[in-house]
């Protein structure tokens, strides 16, 4: 397999189903996160706006780290600004599971289970921007503190510190409705 750093190379030499092939390795990461930290009715769009600008800024990629977590800046950037932008019209919550059904479960389960996605989905929207992606890109992803901090451009204790608060403050969005998540007031 070829590494990402090499297929920068030959997009910037002009092979452009290279940067298709770096489009196809990362697109499902970056529409996991986007859609974790913008809701699923804008992730598309801002999956979209990170690959144009990293297309377009791929000169700046010196390679000092890899391209996933160079990327990864351009989409956590991208989302933040969508949140910042005002919205013009009415949105509507999309369907957020991300995994196709086990057949081998019942259907009642499927939908319950479906519907907690889909609550636990509003809820992480309610928790503050920079704190819902710290949340997103070490618990949901699994990225190391380290790469965290370099795609939010932030120091490793602030990282720290803020996915400890971004916890929190799910845990206390989650507790507002115990009968959903089951937890200990």
């Amino acid at each position: 397999m070829i590494s990402d750093e090499s297929l920068v190379e030959r997009t910037l030499a002009g092979d452009m189903s290279s940067f298709e092939e770096l489009v196809e390795r990362h697109r499902d990461l970056v529409l996991r996160v986007t859609r974790r930290i913008v809701g699923p009715s804008d992730a598309e769009d801002v999956t979209q706006d990170a690959f144009l600008r990293a297309f377009h800024r791929l000169r700046q990629f010196r390679g000092d780290s890899p391209f996933r977590a160079w990327l990864l800046r351009i989409a956590h950037n991208s989302a933040l600004n969508s949140i910042a932008r005002p919205r013009t019209e009415v949105e509507t919550e999309e369907s957020t599971a991300d995994a196709i059904p086990d057949p081998t479960r019942m259907p009642a389960d499927q939908l319950e289970v479906s519907e907690r996605r889909e609550r636990l989905a509003l809820k992480l929207r309610e928790v503050q921007p920079s704190h819902r992606t710290v949340l997103v890109l070490r618990d949901l992803e699994g990225l190391t503190y380290q790469e965290i901090a370099d795609i939010t451009e932030t120091p490793l204790g602030s990282v720290k510190g803020r996915l400890f608060r971004a916890r929190m403050e799910l845990i206390e969005v989650l507790r507002r409705n115990t009968y959903d998540w089951e937890l200990p007031a």
